[in-house]
């Protein structure tokens, strides 16, 4: 009998490999879709670009306890685009953070898991995000408490280029440069395509990587694919390698991952699923969970 998903999440704290990271992925994606079909709202094309880097973080990377989302020594993840939301609520879920049947609540009235992300309300959400550009201000904040308190914790920001169009961020990478806190990651969900356009339609950045050399910041030598999970796990490796901070690294991803009409489209940043969106799009999902399954 062939191992399924399901099997998987019957051991959520080992460490996962990249070719069940991948099956993880392909699922929580669906996951997502399915949620936000049953909620008409929320953000498909964000959550859908980010899934396997969330997804190999908290089952392969982060230093974390699900039954003590408290604990101080813990790693911390700033979903900088919190827009994504139910992107980091499924992998959270998943992960033991709350019962994966509180999805159903996305965004309904009185429910914890709003649109974004709230600290205050949802266990394993480490800062409130929304307002794009203002996770790495925080993440910078985190990873010198992390100095000054002589903790050993790393600081993770998950931004996309939204983020990046604004000053805020250029701000933070300096004052990261300057102070250099041990831990700090910057990584770029670079899918390329906003809220009404591309990148280069609304803000073209050029060579990014120049740019992140530029204001004093160690990048990495290549930007992975971020739907490639084993190429994210050689990005780890890279982070591990050596001892010179802040780091950041590209992950060249797509908009709309995992459904051929919603792929690389602005329209589908904030669309409403509709039920002949969600007919075609569930068909194209579940193949690719079906796929990654039998490579298990």
């Amino acid at each position: 009998m062939s191992t399924t998903v399901k099997d998987l999440l019957g051991d959520v704290k080992r460490k996962f490999n990249a070719t069940e990271l991948s099956a993880l992925a392909a699922y929580f994606r669906k996951v997502m879709f399915e949620t936000l079909y049953q909620s008409q709202t929320g953000h498909w094309g964000g959550a859908a670009s980010s899934a396997e880097l969330t997804t190999a973080l908290y089952f392969n990377r982060l230093n974390i306890d699900a039954e003590n989302p408290e604990w101080e020594d813990r790693d911390r993840l700033i979903l900088s685009k919190g827009h994504a939301s139910v992107n980091l609520y499924t992998v959270l879920a998943h992960r033991g953070y709350f019962p994966v049947e509180e999805l159903s609540t996305f965004r309904r009235l009185n429910s914890r898991l709003q649109g974004h992300p709230s600290m205050r309300s949802t266990a394993g959400v480490d800062m409130s995000t929304g307002a794009l550009g203002h996770g790495l201000s925080i993440g910078v904040g985190m990873a010198l408490a992390a100095r000054l308190n002589k903790k050993s914790y790393w600081t993770y920001v998950i931004s996309g280029e939204g983020c990046l169009n604004e000053g805020q961020s250029w701000e933070a990478m300096m004052s990261a440069a300057k102070f250099k806190p041990e831990g700090l990651v910057l990584m770029i969900d670079y899918n390329k395509v906003q809220l009404d356009g591309t990148e280069d339609e609304i803000m073209p950045m050029g060579c990014l990587s120049d740019k992140l050399s530029s204001f004093g910041w160690h990048v990495a030598p290549t930007s992975y694919d971020g739907h490639d999970t084993q190429a994210i796990l050689d990005s780890f490796a890279w982070m591990d390698s050596d001892n010179v901070w802040p780091k950041a690294v590209i992950y060249d991803t797509t908009k709309g991952k995992g459904i051929s009409f919603t792929e690389a489209k602005s329209a589908w940043h904030g669309a409403v699923i509709n039920d002949d969106s969600y007919a075609k799009g569930i068909v194209e999902l579940n193949a690719d969970v079906e796929k990654k399954e039998r490579a298990l």
